[in-house]
């Protein structure tokens, strides 16, 4: 074990997450007079409203996942160390994270806990298993290979039921997510991948989107969210609501809805119809007494983002949970923002802990992009649709993205696909497919290698039809 200390004699804070939480309480805290020190279990700072358009293609992961210590490194008073944090000790004041079984403990005076969410399958996490979610790298390339793949089995399919099964992409949600990755797949078999089979015509894809309550994109209200509706079955994508998904396995979904239930047959799924925050959640409020957590695992926290007891202890983004405040970069952003400001404040003899302003959610609006030139767009009382929506869409996630090279890339990639049909980024590989269930396997037991061997036998959306599984171990 070592210790991760300053040499310093500062302010020390330790900031958990990469994210835009993370990220941004590090730049907001560059010309205070504090040693930071960022944790985070990857090397990158991931935009992820973008991620499902590295799923189909148009973006890679370079555009939207830069390393963090290259966004980070002029900035002298922060330290970037990679780690999975699996202890946080409130009474001594010390992280500890372990990377390749060697754990670090990092003292701090205050601490910002911005670990953000993780896919939620509702106490079903074996569906995970044939439907990957939409929150890491990992996700992105492994459903990009599923997508894929898929046409590639049904170009070689023996029979028609066969054909129809890998032809058949089902997403599993219709927030934001859902209605953004079913309509890429839309476009990505109706235009992209037209005239590239012999033995298939791309644009007999279906794509369904499956939705357990009564609207689209219910929390944009029914206005948006019926255009959004009209718009996807104008390009074709079946629209199911109050369809509860019950089960999910290699060869297709089961669906429960007034009629009972049902199966659609389908090799590809995708999941984004929940989150559930971090594990630390949890652990804060445990170690914290009278600190609670909501039914998705995010800390019920005090007025000024703290936890009980504890005033030098900030949670932001996904894992706080505020009324009003929605589990998008903006709460994130604003939330670590906020906190930054208060450390600064204090430390400044500005203020004390009990004098603190409440943290107040500027609500700047919601969006979704349906196709290319339309999208929706919610801010405030206002309400509207269509090319403009889809404009503002465009400029607001540049606005977002870190770098200039990312954003110059992002433009010229957005420029190729939505203006042609090529899309730059196509490249899909079997072990993007199987890596996360064979590392599953390898930690696992027998019962989780036999789910990796039928992952293949069964060629569910992979191109591995009739090929062995790799092994776990």
């Amino acid at each position: 074990m070592s210790n991760q200390t300053s040499g310093k004699q500062r302010h020390r804070v330790v900031v958990i997450g990469s994210g835009f939480g993370g990220l941004f309480a590090c730049k907001h805290l560059r010309h205070a007079e504090v040693d930071i020190v960022l944790i985070s279990k990857t090397s990158t700072h991931l935009f992820q409203p973008l991620l499902y358009q590295v799923a189909t293609g148009i973006l890679s992961t370079g555009e939207i996942a830069p390393a963090t210590r290259i966004v980070l490194r002029k900035q002298e008073n922060v330290q970037v160390i990679m780690g999975d944090v699996h202890d946080i000790d409130l009474t001594n004041r010390t992280i500890t994270s372990e990377l390749l079984n060697r754990d670090t403990v990092t003292p701090f005076d205050s601490l910002i806990v911005a670990t953000g969410a993780q896919q939620s399958y509702f106490g079903n996490d074996h569906f995970a298993t044939y439907a990957p979610g939409m929150k890491t790298i990992d996700d992105a390339l492994e459903l990009r290979a599923r997508i894929l793949g898929s046409f590639e089995e049904a170009e070689l399919a023996p029979t028609q039921e066969l054909r129809d099964r890998f032809m058949t992409f089902v997403v599993v949600g219709a927030g934001p997510t859902g209605v953004e990755l079913a309509g890429q797949i839309a476009e990505l078999a109706d235009r992209t991948l037209v005239g590239t089979f012999r033995n298939i015509d791309p644009r007999d894809a279906r794509v369904i989107l499956v939705e357990g309550a009564d609207a689209v994109l219910k929390p944009m209200g029914p206005k948006l969210g019926g255009k959004a509706q009209q718009r996807l079955e104008k390009m074709g994508v079946e629209i199911q609501l109050n369809a509860m998904v019950t089960d999910v396995d290699a060869r297709g979904v089961t669906i429960k809805d007034q009629d009972g239930e049902r199966r659609i047959e389908a090799a590809c799924k995708v999941w984004s119809a929940g989150v559930q925050a971090s594990e630390l959640g949890p652990m804060l409020a445990e170690r914290s007494e009278g600190t609670e957590v909501d039914r998705a695992g995010r800390v019920i926290v005090e007025k000024d983002l703290t936890i009980k007891g504890h005033p030098n202890v900030f949670v932001v983004g996904d894992l706080m949970s505020v009324p009003g405040v929605p589990g998008q970069a903006q709460g994130a952003i604003q939330g670590a923002t906020y906190a930054a400001k208060q450390i600064k404040a204090e430390l400044a003899g500005k203020q004390q802990p009990a004098q603190r302003a409440p943290f107040k959610y500027f609500d700047k609006g919601s969006m979704a992009t349906i196709s290319r030139f339309d999208a929706v767009c919610q801010i405030g009382k206002l309400e509207f649709s269509g090319f403009f929506a889809w404009l503002m869409w465009l400029g607001l996630h540049l606005y977002y993205l870190v770098g200039f090279r990312s954003r110059f890339m992002t433009v010229v990639q957005w420029f190729v696909a939505f203006l042609g049909r090529h899309r730059g980024q196509m490249a899909a590989t079997e072990q993007w497919v199987f890596a996360r269930l064979a590392l599953e396997a390898l930690a696992g037991n027998d019962e989780d290698a036999s789910e990796v061997r039928a992952e293949a036998d069964l060629g569910a959306g992979n191109g591995a039809a009739n090929k062995p599984a790799p092994k776990a171990g």
